[in-house]
């Protein structure tokens, strides 16, 4: 079981990468971007990207650093901490997503094999392996 279980992992996040690959994005900026769109128009603190990130081993200020130079996101200066870095995705950035979102979302189609009721007990199965029911 947890063979298939990393076996399918693998292969969900190599078909991730191919679609965001002609998008000039990793998985892990890819995430962090979708992070800032949540939290659009607010900015975020760069620890507080870290957690919410789905690869807690990521490097979210180099994750940022490398979606500044691609002009996705922007940084200011937080005026409650001048040590805290404030971040928030830019237009572009939007507008990025809002050309991923289309190819996502045909992408997910091939989970529709699964019935809601069967995608429902997958989720509360995978959930009760990591031990958080």
């Amino acid at each position: 079981m947890i063979v298939n279980l990393m076996y399918t992992n693998n292969w969900a996040c190599d078909e991730q990468m191919r679609l965001l690959k002609p998008f000039g994005l990793t998985l892990q900026q890819y995430n962090v971007l979708r992070i800032l769109r949540g939290q659009f128009p607010s900015p975020i603190k760069v620890a507080e990207i870290t957690e919410r990130m789905l690869d807690k081993m990521s490097n979210a200020s180099r994750l940022v650093d490398k979606l500044l130079a691609k002009e996705l996101a922007q940084r200011t200066e937080c005026p409650n901490d001048r040590r805290a870095v404030d971040v928030v995705i830019t237009e572009k950035g939007l507008d990025l997503l809002q050309k991923i979102d289309q190819y996502q979302l045909q992408w997910e189609k091939r989970f529709h094999t699964l019935s809601e009721e069967e995608a429902a007990e997958l989720s509360q199965l995978l959930d009760k392996l990591r031990g958080s029911e």
